[in-house]
């Protein structure tokens, strides 16, 4: 085929998914940077737009809501995160020595992850019911007379939701974690087993070090979706009670979509993405000091 024809043919085959990258994420990223200067209800229409400079960030870091919600964010991520991954990494240590059912119980833990968030949510809101729902049910059972109101609690609401995010992401960490160990060689462990080390003493020694580049993705990758987080805030609790479940996209989706504020949403939007990004990057230069690359 003539060079020239070639390249025309590349061009027209990425020419789809390039004006979808545009349109749908390029063009709305440009025009979020400049609502963040900006102050804007979407009803008035294009024509309304009044820049503002640097007010909606200024009014950002004078909101009680924004550090309260950034507050819980972080809570989730630290109760969310290291939680998931230990707990998958111990089922992926233990389903890998299993000969039978190991495909069975992988599929089994996995389905949560692959469950839709709202079905997901439906069924926690079900399971949390504050008088008939099963976990309440089991308490009543054991001779607990005062049951939590669980996701109706201010005390209770963001745990009961990083429990439920919990359940949802240990398939996914699971699976990672398995494939990870079908990478360490068997002579490592015999060899270490020849030597008189223990199963403890591999866990440590060989097995976490050489899962080290494994572990490190999930981190990174699972503190910016805690960073994320939307869907079960809004269906199962809508940032409340009292605000106790408040995350920052939660709270941005209020500005914006509730209070018509499409200017400071996106400003709050912004700063979000830079706490993200300082977040990775100091991952990213720490990651050194921690990770094991074979």
């Amino acid at each position: 085929m003539n060079p020239k024809k070639e390249a025309a043919a590349g061009v027209m085959f990425l020419l789809p998914s390039l004006l979808g990258y545009i349109v749908f994420m390029f063009f709305p990223i440009v025009f979020s940077l400049i609502l963040s200067f900006s102050e804007w209800d979407l009803i008035s229409g294009l024509q309304t737009i009044k820049m503002v400079g640097l007010e909606n960030f200024k009014q950002l870091f004078q909101d009680d809501l924004f550090f309260h919600s950034l507050k819980n964010n972080f809570i989730y991520a630290v109760g969310v995160v290291p939680v998931t991954m230990i707990i998958a990494l111990l089922l992926a240590v233990a389903l890998n020595r299993m000969v039978y059912m190991k495909g069975a119980l992988r599929l089994v833990f996995f389905m949560p992850y692959i469950t839709t968030i709202v079905a997901a949510s439906v069924v926690w809101m079900a399971l949390l019911h504050p008088s008939q729902g099963p976990l309440t049910q089991f308490l009543h059972s054991l001779g607990v007379e005062h049951t939590p109101q669980w996701l109706g609690s201010t005390t209770w609401a963001l745990p009961s939701l990083m429990l439920m995010m919990i359940w949802n992401g240990l398939g996914y960490d699971l699976v990672i974690y398995m494939a990870g160990l079908q990478g360490i060689s068997k002579e490592l462990h015999e060899a270490a087993e020849v030597d008189g080390a223990t199963g403890i003493n591999k866990f440590f020694y060989i097995t976490i070090p050489l899962l080290s580049p494994t572990t490190f993705f999930l981190f990174i990758t699972r503190i910016i979706q805690s960073f994320e987080v939307f869907g079960p805030v809004n269906i199962m609790t809508q940032g409340g009670p009292g605000d106790s479940t408040s995350v920052l996209v939660h709270y941005i989706y209020v500005v914006s979509f509730q209070f018509y504020k499409f200017g400071y949403g996106s400003a709050i939007a912004w700063v979000l993405f830079l706490i993200i990004f300082l977040i990775t990057l100091i991952q990213w230069r720490q990651q050194k000091k921690w990770v094991t690359y074979t």
